[in-house]
């Protein structure tokens, strides 16, 4: 198969599921159809799927990270010791482990097509994430706690692993309650990446975008805690992923790399 192909294969299988989808008509052009084939996979429930799908869907995605094209450590610009700033679509990014700014719920993000980090890599790794995830989740039994990490596969990602947070909420003022907690969403990625074996690892910006923390505070905060960790473990290597450019400008001020 070629992509247009496997594009329409995935499409058609994603629609058999459910008979509420019959009367969906397949857009002609590829950027509808993979908007289509997105929300489809986006919007289904973590149930199980047919060899077959997974085999066709795995090369598709690996062939469009191909052409969006794969970023690696080496390409990045080192700002100051253990630490890079790059701006860019953090699913590019080939590292030990990018940081996934997740939800309680921890199986991705429901809207179809939603601009969230969360959709982004759910839709990039793959059907796969949102199964470890659920699966991980039926064994804790219970939602996600904010400011703690779970590592899981990257699937379809060029990186090797994911590591999932969930950031602090702010639906009022900002509190040292909700700094304290975004803080260990940091502490918690850094400990557990170590743990693992892994030596490099891209944050996003956890927090800044639906749950409203803001931008600059959560910039300060985010260094502070690479920073004191890098000062006692010299073998990780840390990527702050940005991709407004109003983050960008408040990561350049305070790593100095204007």
């Amino acid at each position: 198969m070629n992509q247009d192909e496997r594009r329409r294969y995935l499409i058609r299988e994603l629609l058999s599921e459910d008979a509420r989808y019959r009367e969906i008509r397949v857009p002609e052009d590829a950027a509808n159809q993979w908007r289509l084939l997105r929300s489809l996979m986006n919007v289904r429930m973590p149930a199980p799927i047919g060899a077959e799908f997974l085999a066709v869907q795995d090369e598709f995605l690996r062939e469009e990270a191909a052409a969006k094209g794969i970023v690696a450590l080496s390409a990045l610009r080192l700002v100051e010791p253990g630490i890079y700033l790059w701006q860019g679509d953090i699913t590019r990014l080939a590292c030990d482990a990018i940081v996934n700014a997740a939800n309680s719920g921890m199986t991705g993000c429901y809207a179809p097509c939603h601009g969230c980090i969360d959709n982004c890599i759910h839709s990039c790794a793959g059907i796969q994430l949102r199964l470890k995830c659920a699966e991980l989740m039926r064994a804790q039994g219970r939602e996600e706690p904010t400011g703690v990490a779970k590592i899981t596969p990257a699937y379809n990602l060029p990186c090797r692993c994911v590591l999932h947070t969930v950031g602090p909420i702010v639906s009022g003022p900002l509190t040292k309650a909700h700094e304290a907690q975004l803080a260990s969403c940091y502490r918690s990625c850094l400990a557990l990446a170590q743990e693992r074996g892994l030596h490099s690892v891209a944050f996003c910006c956890i927090s800044t975008g639906e749950f409203r923390f803001p931008n600059r505070r959560a910039a300060e905060i985010a260094v502070a805690e690479v920073r004191a960790f890098l000062a006692k473990n010299t073998d990780m290597e840390v990527i702050f992923n940005v991709y407004k450019d109003a983050d960008l400008e408040i990561y350049r001020e305070l790593l100095g790399a204007n």
